[in-house]
């Protein structure tokens, strides 16, 4: 029977902790929530020799063990909790080779919580043309743990870390240093209150918002220890972190060395460039468009394949499966087309988790956020708030998580009322179905029509989030002064690894979140549309062949389906807001899609499939793809229902309409009320509507 260890990998932000975890644990990996916190909580499995597995929790990023954050909150209460499942037998701090001492601060103030410890240097690749050595034998001996030498990069050093994790029982849990020094007679008196419990988990309980394992802080009683005011503990805090790094400093002073004329001014040469106040934006948006051009001419190719072959299955589905009738229809017309509704966008949404992972990878995300900063203060956010509004282009929900980090309460309150207008990825279907159906092809200067109509989509969201935090934050008056700061982490090459791992998990969790939806929405929307009430919807032949000249079989058949649907439970729907939406240029169908996709954005697209691969009479004919189907849509009198006129109209309602039920629900979780989400989606809403009523009524 295999033996499993509980491994925590921790370290501060951008010391390469995500290229380790990636290198331990590969696909083995799953992404959830902690329970009760929004916080991501990843997790791996990492087979060691000899049937070991090693279960790898990869904690948020965090500089200390004295909690500003949330994220960073996580980290203590895991390690204080010897009763929580995933308790640590062993702890991995994750450092970067050109930071060193900063990263020593958190791997004391682990080991003095008696954990074994292993101590990563990452980037070791860089040591020779950064002029650093180590001297790791003295390293070791006076940091009391095993250091492993690793550069993901080059793929050096995992197979020694993974020994060292098998073999953890013999890495010494002494301390690196004694930190009660700092007020010997305060932790004396404190362990005499407390002699069964650990003095420094004490310190830790006494001085933050943690939970010490099940024992809670009245449990331990610490209201009736004798405790000092918060001005003081402060002052300890700061004696206790001066303390540890004069302890990092003597060692590394005989344990690494640094030949300075080695290092290169590369850096600060591109930070001059991309960080500059006229060049910076010019490179992010000429960034920017090279990015949406690429999705749209990369992905044609695959797209086209996924959209005739979804197409063949339905058909294949009809003509093979035996007897037909409900079930087949069902299987073709709801599940498969819906699905296929979806899945044909796999490609282009696979293309932007690689180029946001690059760029992030990079180092080149953390100077746009930099750059951003000037432009944000003017309207009411700081540089924090643009990682939730960049992150809400993958979706809402995480981005609003984001807004933690933001500590003025009024600022993070405007930032998340702003993030739905940002464009996520379930809005990518409904954009490129449209676009691809109302603007024409070509190009200008090298660059298609249809590229530049999404870039200015995702501009458009991103300017009206402004102009909305910029009105919230007259509104609400802030005038707490609040300052930014951000950690420019070196520039790299993107590992090949980090980026495929990224977009493998970034993609299959869109495609399965979404596709739990889309299946369970397809199959009602199919009932809906296969059932009606009354004389009309089960006496539709008779209907129509007595309001209706003489045609062919095929053209007769085209009649009654669409009759049929038009008097079905989901016509009914359609027709009752057809009124309200009409001025937009949208009809009924279109309205049936507009309420489906309020459980998720991409939903839209899978219900105009399966509302139009519903009672299909040319079976065997030519193959229909949803596309084709939407573009030969017409009105009673012949008009086409996608125009510019309307089509640029649906594109401003999504671009600017609240995104779906599971925002509505976080952004309630995050403000602890209903007024804001109600507030955000009536607001979002009225001004979705009266910019498409506009485009429409000018451009018709």
């Amino acid at each position: 029977m295999s033996k499993q260890l509980n491994v925590a990998l921790i370290g501060n932000p951008n010391t390469g902790k995500t290229s380790v975890f990636n290198a331990l644990t590969g696909l083995n990996q799953k992404v959830g929530n902690y329970p009760g916190i929004t916080v991501d909580k990843k997790q791996g499995i990492c087979k060691l020799s000899r049937g070991v597995k090693a279960h790898v929790l990869d904690l948020p990023g965090t500089y200390s063990l004295n909690a500003s954050s949330l994220d960073e909150n996580v980290v203590i209460e895991l390690l204080l909790n010897k009763n929580d499942k995933d308790y640590p037998d062993v702890a991995i701090i994750v450092s970067d080779v050109e930071n060193l001492k900063r990263n020593l601060l958190l791997f004391t103030q682990i080991k003095d919580l008696k954990i074994p410890t292993i101590l990563v240097i990452n980037m070791s690749d860089l040591m020779r043309r950064k002029g650093i050595s180590l001297d790791i034998e003295l390293l070791e001996a006076k940091l009391h743990t095993k250091i492993a030498l690793v550069s993901t990069r080059k793929n050096r050093g995992i197979d020694e870390l993974k020994q060292l994790i098998e073999t953890y029982k013999t890495i010494s849990t002494e301390p690196c240093l004694d930190t009660t020094l700092i007020d010997a007679d305060y932790f004396q008196s404190l362990q005499k209150a407390f002699p069964n419990q650990d003095v420094y988990k004490l310190w830790l309980v006494i001085t933050q918002d943690a939970n010490f394992g099940k024992i809670t802080r009245q449990e331990l009683d610490i209201s009736k220890f004798k405790t000092k005011s918060n001005h003081e503990l402060k002052r300890l805090q700061q004696k206790e972190a001066i303390k540890r790094y004069q302890f990092i400093n003597t060692i590394l002073k005989e344990g690494q060395t640094i030949d300075r004329s080695k290092a290169t001014d590369l850096r600060s040469k591109l930070d001059r460039l991309l960080i500059h106040k006229v060049w910076g934006y010019v490179i992010f948006f000429i960034v920017l468009l090279s990015i949406f051009q690429a999705i749209y001419d990369w992905a044609t190719v695959p797209m086209d394949l996924i959209d005739t072959t979804f197409a063949s299955l339905a058909e294949w589905v009809k003509n093979t499966f035996p007897g037909g009738g409900m079930v087949t229809d069902l299987v073709a017309e709801g599940i498969v087309s819906g699905i296929g509704g979806i899945v044909i966008f796999i490609p282009q949404i696979a293309f932007l988790f690689l180029f946001i992972s690059v760029l992030e990878e990079s180092g080149y995300m953390s100077r746009v956020v930099f750059l951003m900063d000037r432009v944000m203060r003017r309207f009411g956010l700081s540089g924090k708030s643009l990682v939730p509004l960049i992150s809400g282009t993958a979706c809402a929900i995480p981005a609003v998580m984001a807004t933690r980090n933001i500590e003025n309460w009024k600022e993070r309150l405007i930032t998340i009322l702003v993030i739905p207008f940002t464009t996520c990825s379930a809005r990518l279907p409904v954009y490129l179905i449209i676009i691809a159906l109302v603007i024409p092809e070509g190009t200008i200067i090298g660059l298609s029509y249809q590229a530049l109509t999404l870039m200015a989509l995702y501009l458009i969201g991103f300017g009206m989030a402004i102009l909305s935090a910029y009105i919230l934050d007259r509104i609400l008056k802030t005038k707490h002064k609040t300052f930014f700061v951000v950690e420019m982490p070196n520039y790299k090459l993107p590992l090949l690894k980090n980026v495929i791992i990224t977009v493998i998990e970034k993609t299959r969790t869109f495609v399965f979140e979404a596709g739990k939806i889309i299946l369970a929405i397809s199959v009602i929307l199919w009932v809906l549309a296969s059932y009606g009430p009354g004389d009309k919807f089960n006496n539709a032949e008779a209907y129509v062949k007595a309001t209706s000249a003489s045609q062919t079989t095929y053209e007769r058949s085209d009649q009654v389906a669409a009759y049929k649907l038009e008097h079905s439970y989901i016509g009914l729907v359609g027709k009752a807001i057809e009124p309200l939406i009409r001025p937009l240029g949208y009809d009924w169908k279109v309205g049936i899609g507009l309420v489906a996709s309020f459980a998720a954005r991409e939903v839209f697209v899978g219900t105009l499939a399966t509302i139009y691969s519903v009672g299909s009479a040319n079976e065997g004919e030519n193959i229909d793809t949803i596309k084709t189907k939407m573009a030969n849509e017409t009105y009673a009198d012949g008009t086409k229902v996608f125009t510019l006129a309307s089509g640029i109209s649906l594109l401003l309602f999504y671009a600017f309409a609240m995104q779906c039920m599971s925002t509505l629900a976080i952004v309630k979780r995050e403000t602890k009320s209903w007024k804001w989400p109600i507030l955000q989606l009536i607001g979002m809403t009225a001004i979705a509507y009266i910019c498409a009523l506009i485009a429409f009524q000018f451009l018709k």
